[in-house]
This record gives structure tokens, C-alpha cells and sequence, in this order.
């Protein structure tokens, strides 16, 4: 849907490292490692989109960092769009449907840093969780965003990942 879209790879995943967790951050160098993309290829993308105003370029000791610009009046929205890209509406949706008493759910991983790997790791914090419920939704939910999903079950979590949801007493 959203790669009819934005027709450049490089811009896609760029705009997914960024907009999916807006403490992610990199530079010219370690993105193309990171997407084992040529320097020139990411350099454009990233001008690109620092010249729309999508990203910000902070500059220190001969180095150029780029983070989503969270002033950008489209800021909001484009975080929506990659997270609906991504399956994250979908799967926390699935996830509230019957899943017990969850206090939070989180990404950890790969998609918490930006990386479409394809395989989502959500760690779902609360108290009775209904287990076999997860293992079926993993299934089913893979099946609807395309994505293989691993879900781990905790009483207490770090806080660590990017937080898609927490329950407000």
C-alpha cells in the first residue's frame, strides 16, 4: 500500500526508521550500513527529506545526525501512516480484543529502532493474560499484516522499547 505509494525503498525505510520511534536517530554512514544501501543512494533521501522539513540535521564534531522533525505540521500523521504500514494499529487492536488485563504493550527489537526486519517483537505487560488466546493471534495476526510476530508475556517490564499502548486507570 504505502511502497505504491513512495515508489523509492530507501525513502520508505528511511521514513520507518524515523517516524516509528521518534528517539531514533542516525547518520549518513551507519544508515547505509544499517539498510546495506550505498552512501549516495541514503545521502539523497536524507536531503531530501530534510529539505521537505521531514527530518531535522543536527550537526556536531564533523558529523550530521537526522531525526524525525517532531515540529513538522505533518508529523503526527506521517507517525500514523508507518505505524499503520507497519501493522502496529492492527496489532494492538487484536491484542486489546481478548487478551485479559494488559497494562501496556511495547515493541522491542528491531521495528523499535527503525529496522523492518519483518518480524515484530511485542512484549505485552499485565496480570492473567490469556496465553493460549496470544499463540493463536500471533498466527492470525502475521497473516494480516504480513509480518511474523513474537509476543512475550510479563507481569513487569523494563519500560524499554517504544510504548504502543498503556492502560489509563
Amino acid at each position: 500500500m504505502l511502497a505504491n505509494l513512495i515508489t523509492s525503498r530507501t525513502r520508505l525505510r528511511l521514513l520507518v526508521k524515523f517516524f516509528i520511534n521518534v528517539a531514533n536517530e542516525g547518520y549518513l554512514r551507519g544508515l547505509a550500513t544499517e539498510m546495506q544501501e550505498s552512501t549516495n543512494a541514503i545521502r539523497k533521501e536524507l536531503n531530501n527529506l530534510s529539505e521537505a522539513g521531514y527530518l531535522t540535521r543536527i550537526e556536531a564534531e564533523n558529523k550530521i545526525t537526522y531525526r524525525a522533525n517532531q515540529q513538522n505540521p505533518f508529523f503526527a500523521l506521517l507517525q500514523q501512516v508507518v505505524h499503520k504500514y507497519i501493522g502496529l494499529d492492527t496489532l494492538v487492536d487484536m491484542v486489546l480484543e481478548r487478551m485479559g488485563a494488559v497494562k501496556r504493550v511495547f515493541v522491542v527489537g528491531d521495528y523499535a529502532e527503525g529496522i523492518d526486519s519483518g518480524t515484530i517483537e511485542v512484549v505485552l505487560e499485565g496480570d492473567d493474560l490469556n496465553k493460549a488466546y496470544i499463540e493463536q493471534l500471533s498466527e492470525k495476526i502475521a497473516n494480516e499484516i504480513q509480518k511474523q510476530v513474537l509476543f512475550y508475556l510479563t507481569t513487569q517490564h523494563d519500560g524499554s522499547g517504544l510504548l504502543l499502548y498503556e492502560f489509563e486507570k
